[in-house]
C-alpha cells in the first residue's frame, strides 16, 4: 500500500484538486491512502474565525466565516455543475460549525480551536473524495476522528497508539483508494482533537506504521527536502537522500519540510519516505530511508521566527542546580512552551522558545516570582547544520548575535534583526 499526503498548496485550487487525479492516474489509484490537508491557507481562515470568535468581534466573526464559505464555493464551482449534491453537503458543515459556535458556552481556546480549525480538513477531502467519484475514480472517504485516537490535549494531543492500530487495521481496505483527513483526530469523549501545527505529515506516518506501506510521498510545491527554505534563502540546493537519523535531527531543530514525529513510526518498520513535486511528477525528488547520512552533504539551515530568549538566574546568585532547572522546565512544560535552544553557566540559564500558543507571558509572571528573570522577544533562531566557516558569516550579517552554540554537526545563533 502507498500512502499520499498533500498539503494546502496543492489543493489551493480547482486545478490543484484535478492534479491529484492526474497524480493517480500515473502512480496507480489501488493500494492507495490518501492524507489530505486543509485547502489552501484555509488553516489560517480558520484560525481567524476561532480569534474573532473568541474575542467576541462578530462583525469580523461574519467575514471570516463568509470569507471560508466564498472559498471553497468557488473551488466546487469550477469543479461541479449547479445541481450536484457536494453543495449542499459543504452547506451541511459549514452548518454544524455555525451550530457549535451558537451553542458552545466552553471557553479554553484550545479546545474551540480544535472544534474549529478541524473543518478545514473535512471540507477539503468531502470536495477531493467527491471530485474523484465524479470521474470514475471510486474511493472511500474516511473520518480520521473515529481512527486516530488521542488523549484531549487539544492543540498537541498524543496519540494512543493501541487502539489507533487497532481501528485503522479494522477499518481500511488495504486493497482500496481511501481518503482520510491530516491534522486531526478524536478522543474518547468525542470531541476534536489536532496533532500540533502541520501535522498532516505525522497522519500518513501513523497510517504507515499501522498498514505496514510500502512507502510515503509527500507531495509539496518545490522539487524535493532543499538545505534551505527558498523563502529565506536566495540559494538552494536539493538533496538527494536523507537518513532517517539525520530526518529527525533536521525535524527536531525545527526544518518545516516534515513534521517532527513524522519519521519514528516510519523509521521502526524502515518504510521509505518520498518527498515529491506536485508539479514535476518525472523529478524523483528526495527520499528518506536508512543509509547514507545525506547527499550531497552541504550546510542545511533551519530557520524559526520570532523566538522568545529567556535569561534565569537565581536571585541570590547561588549556582543553577537541578532542582532550579527542573522546575524551570516543570513550568516550560505546563505553558506549552516549546524549547528550541538551551544554553547554561554555574549561576544562569538561557532557554530560546517558541511561543506557539501564546502563553509566554503567563510563564513569565509566574517564573519572575521564584527566579531573576530577563527575556527578548522577536528574536530569529537558525540552525546550521554541517555548517562551514562560510555558512556560519552567511547567518552572522543577518544581524546581531546574541547568542551562538556549536557541537561537531550543528551550529545554533540567535540573531536579533537589525
Amino acid at each position: 500500500m502507498k500512502i499520499f499526503k498533500f498539503g494546502g498548496a496543492s489543493i489551493k485550487d480547482a486545478l490543484g484538486v484535478k492534479n491529484i487525479a492526474h497524480i493517480l492516474h500515473q502512480e496507480g489509484a489501488s493500494n492507495c491512502l490518501l492524507v489530505i490537508s486543509a485547502m489552501g491557507k484555509m488553516t489560517n481562515a480558520f484560525e481567524n474565525i476561532v480569534n474573532s470568535y473568541v474575542n467576541n468581534d462578530q462583525e469580523k466573526l461574519t467575514e471570516s466565516i463568509d470569507f471560508t464559505i466564498n472559498y471553497h464555493t468557488k473551488i466546487i464551482s469550477d469543479l461541479f455543475q449547479d445541481e450536484h449534491e457536494i453543495h449542499q453537503n459543504i452547506t451541511i458543515l459549514f452548518g454544524e460549525m455555525i451550530h457549535f459556535l451558537a451553542k458552545n458556552i466552553a471557553k479554553e481556546y484550545d479546545y474551540l480551536y480544535d472544534q474549529i480549525v478541524c473543518y478545514g480538513e473535512l471540507l477539503s477531502t468531502t470536495i477531493v473524495s467527491e471530485y474523484l467519484t465524479d470521474i470514475g475514480v471510486t474511493n472511500t472517504w474516511k473520518d480520521v476522528r473515529k481512527l486516530v485516537i488521542t488523549d484531549a490535549v487539544y492543540r498537541d494531543a498524543t496519540l494512543n497508539w493501541l487502539e489507533t492500530e487497532q481501528l485503522i487495521k479494522t477499518q481500511i481496505d488495504s486493497s482500496k483508494l481511501t481518503i482520510v483527513q491530516g491534522f486531526i483526530g478524536g478522543h474518547s469523549n468525542g470531541n476534536t482533537t489536532t496533532l500540533g501545527r502541520e501535522g498532516s505529515d505525522y497522519t500518513a506516518g501513523i497510517f504507515a506504521y499501522c498498514l505496514d506501506a510500502k512507502n510515503v510521498t509527500i507531495w509539496k510545491d518545490v522539487l524535493g527536502v532543499l538545505n534551505a527554505d527558498p523563502r529565506e534563502f536566495k540559494e538552494t540546493q536539493l538533496l538527494n537522500h536523507i537518513s532517517y537519523e539525520e530526518t529527525i535531527e533536521m525535524a527536531f531543530y525545527g526544518a518545516s519540510v516534515i513534521h517532527p514525529k513524522t519519521i519514528k513510526p516510519i523509521q521502526n518498520k524502515q518504510i521509505p519516505l518520498y518527498v515529491r513535486s506536485f508539479n514535476d511528477l518525472n523529478s524523483p525528488g528526495t527520499k528518506v530511508s536508512s543509509g547514507i547520512t545525506i547527499d550531497p552533504i552541504v550546510p542545511c539551515f533551519i530557520v524559526k521566527k520570532n523566538q522568545v530568549l529567556i535569561s534565569i538566574s537565581t536571585r541570590d546568585f547561588s549556582f543553577m542546580v537541578e532542582d532550579n532547572i527542573s522546575d524551570i522546565f516543570k513550568l516550560l512544560h505546563t505553558y506549552q512552551l516549546r524549547v528550541n535552544l538551551i544554553q547554561n553557566s554555574a549561576i544562569s540559564f538561557s532557554v530560546c522558545v517558541d511561543n506557539r500558543f501564546n502563553h509566554f507571558d503567563q510563564f513569565y509572571d509566574e517564573i519572575k516570582l521564584v527566579f531573576k528573570a530577563s527575556f527578548i522577544k522577536g528574536v530569529d533562531l537558525y540552525t546550521v547544520r554541517h555548517f562551514t566557516n562560510n555558512s556560519l558569516n552567511k547567518i552572522h550579517n543577518l544581524g546581531r548575535s546574541i547568542l551562538s552554540q556549536i557541537n561537531k554537526n550543528t551550529a545554533q545563533i540567535i540573531i536579533q534583526k537589525k
